[in-house]
């Protein structure tokens, strides 16, 4: 008897078919595609934002560069080219004298040559032009080049220009120490101008002596000794003399102790000069010299027959904080003794102290 059937026997294949792979589903939906319009903008717009930061940039820069351009320019660190006619030399007296250079050509050479390689030092003024302050030899060589050549490299002359706003001493300072630096000025110039600096209105020195102090702080106490004697020649003598620049040292301190110890010397040597009126420098440094010797037995004699007194001395205690400072004061000699190491003391503030201390006293 045949097996009954059941109606719901299912037949399971003897394989498993491959499940179907899992479909993952996006938790959002996808962006939009954006048209070629859009596109377009938004790069405009990217390369819009970064020109605008790389302005930025540039702007800062120039800012910081500008800055620094008038800080430098402050400290007289920045050349400029400027035109000859735009300069003035009226504001300062010059310490040279006037009359012909004969140097003047050698410098000519050396620019016409090289160049400049040193600026002069201007002072900008408020209708835009310039009052010199240093180098009065290099704007006459380039100006006698510019007259003489017509060379446009000679129009404008290489210069430092500095703000309005130092005092006039300051600026008077800075002329004489360039001078000074050079040791080509003579002593007889310096007397003149420290003459010309007390008799100008607008400083505030009107005694030369005391002029001498304030212009030529940078010189040795000596140097300014002899400045002071050659003042007392150039006031007797300024008339009168053609070539004062010429005369040396030893001559001019001699002629200037003649003078102080007898005024008519002075009319005497000016007699002398005025007679002959084409003389050359060698012409009249000889005039000078007769009444150096001249006057030569003289001294000699009187220093036979004077009993010169013995040098008077001067003692005397000074009570400080850490002791008394005995002084001792002579021709020629300060002492002071306190007990303290001054090798201690740092050698540029020493100075400066004793500076102070000797320009008080003079």
């Amino acid at each position: 008897m045949a097996k009954k059937r059941r109606m719901f026997d299912i037949n399971m294949p003897e394989e498993l078919p491959v499940a179907a792979p899992e479909v993952q589903v996006p938790t959002q939906a996808p962006a939009p595609r954006r048209g070629p319009m859009a596109t377009a903008i938004s790069e405009a717009a990217n390369s819009t934002r970064q020109r605008q930061e790389v302005e930025a940039q540039i702007r800062a820069e120039n800012d910081a560069l500008a800055h620094e351009h008038v800080r430098l320019k402050g400290l007289g660190l920045v050349m400029e080219l400027v035109p000859l006619n735009a300069i003035s030399t009226s504001k300062l007296t010059r310490d040279r004298a006037k009359g012909p250079d004969l140097e003047l050509a050698e410098l000519k050479g050396s620019i016409a040559d090289i160049g400049l390689s040193n600026p002069i030092r201007l002072e900008a003024r408020s209708d835009g032009l310039y009052e010199l302050i240093q180098g009065f030899r290099r704007l006459s060589a380039y100006r006698e080049l510019f007259e003489n050549t017509g060379d446009e490299r000679f129009q404008a002359i290489p210069a430092v220009v500095t703000e309005p706003g130092d005092k006039l001493e300051d600026l008077y300072r800075r002329m004489v120490d360039e001078n000074l630096v050079r040791k080509d000025i003579s002593f007889a110039e310096m007397a003149k101008l420290a003459l010309e600096y007390a008799n100008d209105p607008q400083t505030d020195e009107s005694d030369a002596d005391k002029a001498v102090a304030t212009l030529f702080k940078s010189a040795g106490y000596q140097k300014r000794s002899y400045i002071r004697n050659f003042i007392r020649l150039v006031r007797a003598l300024d008339g009168s003399l053609k070539y004062m620049p010429e005369i040396p040292r030893a001559l001019g301190l001699s002629l200037a102790a003649l003078i102080e110890a007898d005024a008519v010397v002075a009319d005497k040597i000016s007699l002398a000069l005025n007679t002959n009126p084409g003389r050359t420098a060698a012409e009249e440094l000889e005039i000078l010299r007769s009444f150096v010797k001249e006057d030569a037995p003289a001294k000699v004699t009187a220093a036979k027959t004077s009993a010169r007194p013995a040098p008077s001395k001067t003692s005397f205690a000074l009570p400080m904080a850490n002791g008394a400072a005995k002084c001792t004061a002579a021709q020629g000699k300060l002492e002071i003794k306190l007990d303290r190491d001054f090798s201690n003391i740092d050698q540029a503030r020493l100075e400066q102290a004793i500076r102070q201390m000797l320009e008080a006293l003079e």
